[in-house]
């Protein structure tokens, strides 16, 4: 027999595992000093996001959203709506990385680190 811990992790668990890593990736943001993990972080953070919308947006008993003739009822079929607009927040997030990624670029080359503390030093350099 399921313990209600066991039958609650069962149907809900996904979500539990959803907040896990966006809690991780908003802890890693804040306590990271280097700019490269915090743009790891937000990636693991637009990720858990992601995931959460796609899983919220499943039915058990749901079928692709294709016209067939013994289905009926609107209910029977998946939404795609949610799906297509994670494509587009997949799209946004490489859009963001890559961004983010060129001005690191550009930080390096300015100050030669990427540390937070090296930084904040060169820009008192430059004042």
């Amino acid at each position: 027999m399921m313990t209600q811990i066991e039958a609650l992790l069962a149907s809900k668990g996904i979500y539990f595992l959803t907040l896990l890593l966006l809690v991780l990736a908003l802890y890693g943001i804040i306590v990271s000093k280097n700019y490269m993990k915090k743009l790891i972080c937000m990636n693991v953070m637009q990720v858990a996001v992601i995931f959460f919308f796609l899983c919220f947006a499943q039915k058990d008993s749901g079928t692709i959203p294709v016209a067939l003739h013994r289905i009926v009822h609107a209910a029977d079929y998946i939404n795609p709506l949610p799906h297509g607009l994670m494509l587009t927040a997949i799209v946004v997030s490489l859009g963001t990385t890559g961004v983010g990624l060129a001005l690191l670029t550009r930080i390096k080359e300015k100050y030669g680190s990427i540390e937070e503390e090296d930084i904040i030093e060169g820009e008192k350099k430059f004042r």
